[in-house]
């Protein structure tokens, strides 16, 4: 979740929508993101809207307090409510980030999945998933979380490697993540993902191999592995300005995906978006599909954006503000705008172009389809599928995806 809002539009104090974003909602799946914006510590690359203790200090007073923030998101998950009016969709998926949503108990966690049960109710099999950090989660609290509903789990590991996380500012220690996911498997989850983090300042290939053989040992039915990218702001940012560490260059990017591509390939992972591999299709990331397909969320907690029907809103940032507005019987919401068509067919190429299916070609412009045909003859989209009347990206097209996009929306 960036820390930088965009501009936009007044959102109404009621929070409601147009006529028009609920038409055909039927048709949309709905998912709920709940943002957990506390964070025991701040790593170095950090870019998101998280606090720390001291931070919140004397900002915000007991408003900003993590105590009470399970019932304050609940406020939000009634407005929810109201603003969808009589919208008879059941929740399909829900995803709980943060910050380290663990730092809250883990009857805070449920408690928040029971409001959002209470209000709208779920969809048969829904994806229930949060954020963990190794550290913040033993046997017990993994128990009970899994009592309580969730059913997916997602934990941050970055790096096996102690001088990888020192550069990254992780405190959790080596080996601790595939111990988690034991812990987890032993708790009820079917579902768990590890995070890793490739290209950072000091990382070697073999760090990298090293990392991936280890969340591969740890039996997950998820890997996503992204590109360490450098935010302006962040204290890595100000770290590599200083020279104390080197910049990682693109070409050493590419070769960390493939080293990905081939390990995880080899160990019977797929890839079904460029930058997340799972072991089966139940495996992927649902919640995140949504996001990557253009369905409805709901996005709750400070900071928090939300889409509905064409519609994008986001929250005010600060837990304080964002309290003090739910207190007074008003939206959080800091802005909005509404989505002209010609922005969301742009969206669409994006993020669909980076799945597995890839996006229609029928979504191209003339140039868009003209630049297609050369990314084929360049060997970046794949044959049959473009015979078929799709663009689906080849290995090497995912290596070049951003470029690839900036041609085919034109």
């Amino acid at each position: 979740m960036p820390s930088v809002l965009p501009d936009g539009e007044t959102v109404p104090e009621d929070g409601a929508l147009p006529h028009h974003a609920l038409e055909g909602a039927g048709r949309r799946p709905l998912g709920f993101y709940l943002h957990v914006p506390y964070c025991a510590t701040r790593c170095g690359y950090c870019d998101f809207n998280t606090y720390t203790a001291s931070e919140l200090r004397g900002s915000g007073g007991a408003l900003a307090s993590r105590d009470n923030y399970a019932e304050t998101l609940a406020h939000e998950i009634r407005l929810a409510r109201k603003v969808l009016g009589d919208d008879p969709r059941p929740v399909e998926t829900v995803f709980v980030g943060g910050g380290t949503p663990t730092l809250l108990p883990a009857a805070d966690l449920v408690r928040m999945l029971g409001a959002i049960r209470d209000e709208f109710g779920f969809a048969e099999g829904a994806e229930i998933t949060t954020e963990a950090n190794p550290e913040s989660v033993d046997p017990r609290y993994l128990a009970e979380l899994r009592e309580g509903g969730f059913n997916r789990i997602s934990f941050g590991m970055q790096s096996a490697r102690q001088h990888v996380l020192k550069i990254l500012d992780r405190t959790h220690t080596p080996g601790r993540p595939e111990a988690c996911v034991a812990e987890a498997r032993a708790a009820g989850f079917d579902h768990v993902n590890l995070d890793l983090i490739y290209g950072t300042p000091g990382e070697s290939d073999d760090d990298w191999r090293a990392s991936l053989d280890a969340a591969i040992g740890a039996g997950p039915d998820h890997v996503s592995a992204y590109a360490l990218i450098v935010e302006e702001g962040t204290q890595l940012a100000r770290r590599i300005r200083r020279g104390e560490v080197p910049m990682t260059d693109d070409d050493v990017h590419a070769d960390r995906y493939l080293i990905a591509e081939d390990m995880l390939t080899s160990a019977g992972f797929s890839w079904y978006e460029v930058s997340n591999w799972a072991t089966s299709e139940p495996g992927r990331c649902r919640h995140n599909e949504l996001y990557w397909r253009g369905a409805d969320w709901w996005g709750a907690g400070p900071g928090a954006h939300s889409h509905v029907g064409g519609v994008r809103w986001w929250n005010v940032k600060h837990p304080g503000a964002y309290a003090q507005a739910l207190s007074e019987g008003r939206s959080p919401g800091a802005g909005r705008e509404i989505l002209p068509d010609e922005d969301r067919r742009v969206e669409r190429i994006l993020l669909e172009l980076r799945l597995l299916e890839g996006c229609p070609l029928d979504l191209l412009k003339p140039a868009g389809a003209k630049a297609a045909a050369k990314a084929l003859a360049d060997g970046l989209l794949q044959a049959e599928p473009y015979e078929a009347g799709r663009a689906v990206l080849t290995l090497r097209g995912r290596l070049l995806a951003d470029a690839v996009v900036r041609d085919l929306v034109d």
